[in-house]
């Protein structure tokens, strides 16, 4: 089965591919005989319900310096494809947001990874609230009242935005912070939208697990260590992946979460969890593909082909 795919991605001469899902997923479906198209969000155009883009055909190679051939632009009937992959990073702006808008006119007769409406709805800090009991406490707010009351109930807390990404603008407050009060007025002038305020897990030094579910069902995990000194683990923020097993509570998470993404049609997701406490649920364009593999993990690219290619035969 030859699938016309579309990547919808930030410019592939941009990419660090040693860490970019989306090239592994994009080296995996060249490696199935699927044809490539490369484009970047901002090419897209709907007129009525026709979406309109202009793809490149591209060959991908696992070669840093010289992953990539670009073939020429074309027009294309974006229902002409079989597949979009959306894999431009976050933020999810309204830019983003716009995306899924458009992509909703082609899915799922052109399956999209994932559900564009999905996607919109389920934003990564907010979508995980609706299992509030295997997350740490948590309260969504700018209201400075609030988080005082939060504050003097947990003690320690991480205040982070909403709508953040890669571990930036991620603060640990202590109880006798003299900062509290200037960080406040740093959010409250930055961020429009309300802030993720957390009960601070003090086990973070021994890692933030990336778990890999494909089609709701659990494909891998990479635990993710900070750097020295840091308190975020995210890979590109310093912190080291190390090969890791599923815990009993770990799994009892991913078993409470599967069938809510199955029914949602979000294929690929990633999750966090720090000490058996689910923090994120990331929707948009999880990584770590490449680390568990790297470490000799499952082959989570060939998974996510494995679906694809099925959900696409019962169609036909």
């Amino acid at each position: 089965m030859a699938l016309k795919v579309a990547v919808q991605m930030d410019h592939i001469s941009s990419i660090n591919i040693t860490g970019d899902s989306a090239f592994a997923l994009m080296l995996e479906a060249q490696a199935r005989g699927h044809e490539l198209y490369h484009y970047t969000p901002d090419r897209l155009a709907m007129i009525g319900d026709d979406v309109f883009c202009a793809l490149e055909p591209v060959e991908v190679r696992d070669e840093k310096g010289n992953h990539f051939t670009l073939g020429e632009r074309q027009r294309s009937n974006m229902l002409d494809m079989d597949v979009v992959l959306m894999r431009q990073d976050p933020p999810f702006d309204l830019a983003y947001i716009a995306a899924t808008h458009i992509l909703d006119k082609i899915h799922p007769n052109t399956l999209v990874v994932n559900n564009p409406t999905e996607v919109r709805n389920a934003p990564e800090k907010l979508f995980v609230t609706e299992f509030a009991d295997l997350m740490p406490p948590t309260l969504i707010t700018r209201d400075r009242a609030e988080i005082d009351l939060f504050r003097a109930e947990y003690g320690d807390i991480v205040m982070k935005p909403l709508f953040g990404h890669g571990g930036a603008a991620v603060f640990r407050i202590t109880n006798d912070d003299l900062n509290y009060g200037s960080l406040y007025d740093f959010f409250a002038a930055t961020f429009r939208e309300p802030w993720v305020i957390q009960q601070f897990l003090p086990n973070v030094k021994h890692g933030d697990k990336r778990i890999l579910l494909v089609d709701g069902e659990f494909a891998g995990a990479v635990n993710r260590v900070p750097a020295a000194g840091d308190l975020r683990s995210n890979m590109v923020r310093g912190g080291s992946p190390t090969d890791s097993e599923l815990t009993d509570r770990e799994l009892e998470i991913c078993l409470r979460l599967g069938p809510a993404l199955r029914e949602k049609g979000l294929i690929l997701v990633g999750i966090d969890v720090i000490d058996g406490m689910l923090t994120e649920i990331n929707v948009t364009a999880p990584t770590g593909i490449r680390a568990v593999k790297r470490l000799g993990g499952p082959d989570i690219a060939a998974k996510v082909w494995d679906v694809l290619e099925a959900k696409i035969s019962a169609t036909e």
